[in-house]
């Protein structure tokens, strides 16, 4: 193994990279990036004044084998000091908000919140999850997240709770969306368990392990329920370009989007606008669709599975206003379908992150995501749909849902195109097929990134691990 091109680069291009440089066996790291930066998602507006906007994810689990893997990588890259963590006993992580009936009703947490009924809530959860456990098994090879769980734990939290949770970590539809690939852990407690609950309480199945290093450690002892840094997340992708860039063995290229990639006598000739580059392998970090675009005509059955990956687009509005405003403190709230369907969530940032305030004069800064699956049905195409629109959309879904009259005194509209892969009821066989294909065509080609085997920073991370330890061997 000579030389790996990687396609993306985003976090997982990037990540790939790193654990492919840690190899001796690989003389040269390609990545080649079609926009002007590296980052992808993960990106920050840094004001002058000390403010801190995200433009995507805004915090980090550290939970599980992946949470610990990315823990372990901002350790190496020397991150640790800038890291803010928040931990489980903070306000941010206590207090969640789902809006519904144009109110704000907090979820309930902990054994007083599952014991007594909660609004929005018809009886206490507690009744749910005692019925859950005598729920037969479900029959089918996979289902929607919205049938699995009314069938386990009723129609109203499936409504309610699971619709809301859905849009706020996949901007998806819980109807369409996969309990299979979307939540595996709740998938396995049942094929393993017979019952999420005794699934929880035994466990259910192998993960992988992963010795956490000293980071990892402290977010255990210290109980951490997410992370950001104190420059943003932008400045993960930022120290990890430098790491590559220092390590002599990667050749970072920006503005360099791929036309076409076709099989050479060994491994692959990709065409570049400005001239044509040989490697051995290819990591593809882009998304699916991207990827079934630049294939030869020999990969059509490839392209075709690659093609039936959606994705959907969210306009993400970073909103900063004067004083305190909030009415509660707590994380954010979400957002049912049924209540409103363009508005997915209102994200309290200065809550879980006050450090990302400007220092001078208080401030409340919230961050207003909006569309996802529902984007051309409340918005139009997103070619045609204007920031000022967007914008007037979000102030008036803060005005309406938080009581907030002011204008806000300083926004920011960032319009995510296809951003957020859907895994559709089905989505682990499309995946099997497409390895599948890859493997019987003997392809030099391993497929990472949100479009496969999950969308959360951390599993993107550790898809390109994995992809590294398979070239190379476990060593990374």
């Amino acid at each position: 193994m000579t030389t790996v091109a990687v396609l993306g680069g985003g976090i997982g291009g990037l990540a790939a990279s790193y654990y492919l440089c840690k190899s001796p066996q690989v003389t040269k790291v390609i990545v080649l990036e079609s926009s002007s930066r590296f980052g992808g998602w993960l990106s920050s507006t840094r004001r002058s004044d000390g403010a801190v906007f995200e433009h995507g994810p805004r915090g980090i689990r550290p939970a599980g084998a992946v949470g610990r893997n990315t823990l372990n990588m901002v350790d190496d890259l020397g991150l640790g000091g800038e890291i803010l963590p928040v931990d489980y006993s903070h306000v941010a992580s206590k207090n969640r908000y789902v809006y519904v009936n144009k109110q704000l009703h907090r979820m309930p947490s902990g054994i007083s919140g599952l014991l007594r009924t909660v609004p929005p809530f018809s009886r206490p959860l507690l009744l749910n999850v005692a019925k859950e456990i005598l729920v037969r098994k479900g029959k089918e090879d996979d289902e929607s997240i919205h049938s699995f769980v009314s069938r386990r734990l009723g129609k109203e939290l499936a409504d309610i709770a699971v619709d809301s949770l859905c849009r706020g970590v996949f901007a998806g539809d819980c109807r369409k969306l996969s309990v299979r690939s979307c939540f595996p852990v709740l998938f396995n407690a049942e094929q393993r368990r017979g019952s999420l609950t005794l699934g929880m309480l035994l466990g259910s199945g192998p993960t992988p392990l992963l010795t956490p290093g000293p980071l990892a450690q402290r977010s255990q002892t210290e109980s951490w329920a997410q992370w950001s840094l104190r420059s943003g997340m932008q400045s993960f992708p930022e120290s990890l370009s430098e790491f590559l860039q220092q390590s002599g063995r990667v050749q970072l290229h920006r503005d360099a989007g791929v036309q076409h990639i076709t099989p050479a006598a060994s491994g692959w000739k990709i065409e570049l606008e400005d001239g044509v580059i040989s490697a051995d392998h290819i990591i593809s970090a882009m998304p699916a669709k991207a990827l079934s675009s630049v294939l030869p005509p020999s990969c059509q059955s490839l392209s075709q599975l690659l093609q039936d990956i959606s994705m959907v687009t969210v306009a993400v509005v970073n909103l900063e206003y004067e004083g305190s405003i909030l009415p509660v403190t707590g994380f954010g709230h979400l957002i049912p379908s049924s209540e409103n369907p363009g508005v997915l969530g209102v994200v309290y940032d200065s809550v879980p992150f006050p450090q990302h305030n400007r220092p001078e004069g208080h401030t409340t800064r919230l961050t207003v995501m909006m569309g996802g699956a529902w984007f051309q049905e409340v918005f139009g195409s997103p070619e045609t749909v204007t920031d000022e629109c967007l914008l007037a959309r979000a102030t008036e879904a803060v005005r309406s849902q938080l009581g907030v009259t002011s204008a806000p005194c300083w926004s920011w509209v960032a319009l995510q195109k296809d951003c957020i892969p859907q895994y559709y009821q089905g989505h682990f066989r499309k995946v099997e097929s497409m390895r599948h294909l890859i493997k019987e065509n003997n392809l030099s080609l391993s497929l990472i990134g949100s479009s496969y085997d999950g969308v959360s920073v951390n599993d993107v991370i550790f898809s390109g691990r994995t992809a590294a330890e398979e070239l190379i061997g476990a060593a990374v």
